[in-house]
């Protein structure tokens, strides 16, 4: 009988994670595999996987645990977030059940009995970069580990709507950001105070902030006198903006991998981006994009005002990283996984 993926992801909103869920269920329907999807209700998720084959979703709420009966004897388990992970440690405590998860973020991870367990009893702990692998280790030394980078989306690019994008900074040096209005995390007040210096300076000049977050009623009123920064809010066609993009800027404090910078990288946009967390296992500085000290904006601002004078360095990168980016296609990644999930006895 045929192992039945039962994925399990109760995020809130959809991030990163969540889209490369979605990109992993999307490849193993196109091999065959019998997929099921455990998550919260109403959950953005839910609406981006109702279409794909030999998929059922299921929609539960919290305890989470109290829907263990969901899970059928012939499944292996694959968690993709903190809360899906205790719920398949326990599906696995109490009822057999093999699973595996991926950890997407290098933040610390307490160091307590459960998560010791919970990593160790995985059949294999993947991380998407050397520095999540790291922090596995250290909580869990006895921990199977197995170093899976994520995707890009190769989403298709409505050439339409990057002309009105175009159209609207018309004139304009684009420099982009994507993700969560999430300072913390990303640390995107970098961008709003290189913005300050460089709008008389340098006009040309504007910045172009996609995504929504805890932080953005914050930025917006730390930006209000500027006339050379837009908070775009949260879009459903954001490779269609990275087309549209002259250069990307990636200040984060901390950051798994990084999975926005593959689909730059893809689409083909030069990168600025901090040493953050997994960004050096994708990013080569100099080679096929720049990296600068994390919360260090005077090196970022040098980095802009240089790159955006150098053209042939600006297409030196462009080339580099789409040659180097075709490894992390989703089909790449789906492979790793069925590797893992065909070991699984």
């Amino acid at each position: 009988m045929q192992k039945i993926i039962t994925h399990a992801n109760f995020a809130k909103g959809f991030r990163g994670g969540e889209r490369q869920t979605q990109l992993l269920i999307e490849q193993l329907s196109l091999h065959g595999y019998k997929q099921k999807l455990l998550v919260r209700k109403n959950s953005e998720l839910t609406k981006r996987c109702r279409d794909i084959k030999n998929l059922e979703i299921i929609e539960i709420s919290k305890p989470y645990i109290l829907h263990l009966n969901k899970i059928k004897n012939n499944s292996i388990i694959h968690a993709h977030e903190t809360k899906a992970l205790q719920f398949a440690y326990f599906a696995n405590i109490l009822k057999k059940t093999p699973y595996i998860v991926t950890r997407r973020v290098d933040n610390a991870l307490k160091t307590n009995f459960l998560n010791t367990l919970m990593y160790t009893n995985a059949k294999t702990s993947v991380a998407l970069s050397k520095a999540i692998e790291k922090e596995i280790l250290r909580v869990a030394p006895k921990a199977t580990t197995k170093i899976i980078p994520s995707a890009f989306s190769d989403i298709k690019i409505n050439n339409e709507n990057v002309s009105i994008i175009k159209t609207r900074f018309d004139k304009k040096f684009l420099i982009g950001h994507v993700g969560a209005l999430d300072d913390k995390h990303k640390g995107q007040s970098i961008i709003i105070d290189i913005a300050k210096k460089l709008q008389t300076s340098h006009p040309n000049i504007h910045f172009l902030l996609v995504g929504g977050g805890c932080d953005e009623e914050r930025f917006k009123e730390m930006a209000k006198e500027l006339t050379n920064i837009t908070f775009e809010g949260f879009v459903n066609n954001v490779n269609d903006y990275i087309k549209s993009f002259d250069m990307f800027v990636f200040p984060s404090r901390n950051e798994g991998l990084g999975s926005t910078l593959l689909d730059v990288m893809n689409i083909g946009a030069p990168i600025i981006a901090s040493r953050a967390g997994g960004i050096p296992d994708i990013i080569e500085d100099k080679e096929n994009g720049l990296l600068f000290d994390i919360n260090n904006p005077g090196e970022l601002e040098k980095l802009i005002i240089t790159l955006y004078t150098d053209k042939e360095k600006m297409d030196f990168l462009v080339s580099n990283a789409k040659k180097t980016v075709q490894i992390y296609s989703a089909k790449n990644m789906a492979q790793a996984y069925v590797k893992l999930y065909e070991q699984i006895k």
